[in-house]
């Protein structure tokens, strides 16, 4: 690399008034400060921040919301309690049916169920004075508790049962696979 500074072309001395332009600039220009970077990475971080406090706010204030809802539904004067005990597989369970006279909605919790077999779910249904309506498709994929809030059918008369069938994963219109139980309120 040396060998080729002899080649370079012989060094100029710049003109003296140049070297003071250059140092008169370098005293009067502003500095630059990192202040504006510092507070537009402060204003993105408060702003992300803000937008994940309110989401989680949001989903504290569903989660309240439904929990009022069940309690509400728990602590009306009209709520009837309906214990069933189930036995699946050889394993005994239950389905406690929460029913509200004064709204017309049932809490249903099922624990200790046997987990379905793939391509079949639990089928609750509503016996009424005109036949049977399906009130909810459970798949249950675990042993774990369930919990299903379900309103009352309209225009199907006074519901005077509650019947459980296994029942093909899409549901069906109608119960066709065995009946888990049957029970007349």
């Amino acid at each position: 690399m040396t060998d080729w500074l002899g080649m370079a072309a012989a060094p100029r001395t710049s003109r003296p008034e140049l070297k003071a332009q250059v140092l008169a600039r370098a005293v009067v220009a502003p500095r630059r400060t990192a202040w504006p970077l510092a507070a537009a990475a402060l204003l993105v971080l408060g702003v992300v921040g803000s937008g994940l406090l309110w989401r989680r706010a949001v989903r504290l204030q569903t989660d309240l919301a439904a929990a009022r809802d069940t309690l509400g539904l728990l602590r009306q004067p009209g709520t009837r309690v309906i214990a069933i005990p189930v036995v699946t597989a050889g394993r005994p369970g239950e389905l406690t049916i929460f029913a509200d006279s004064l709204s017309h909605r049932w809490l249903v919790t099922c624990h200790n169920l046997t987990p379905n077999a793939p391509g079949e779910a639990y089928q609750l249904w509503f016996v009424t004075e005109r036949g049977m309506r399906t009130a909810a498709l459970m798949p249950m994929d675990r042993p774990a508790p369930m919990v299903v809030a379900l309103d009352m059918p309209q225009g199907a008369g006074k519901v005077v049962g509650v019947a459980m069938s296994l029942e093909p994963r899409v549901g069906s219109a109608e119960p066709k696979g065995p009946m888990v139980f049957h029970v007349d309120l």
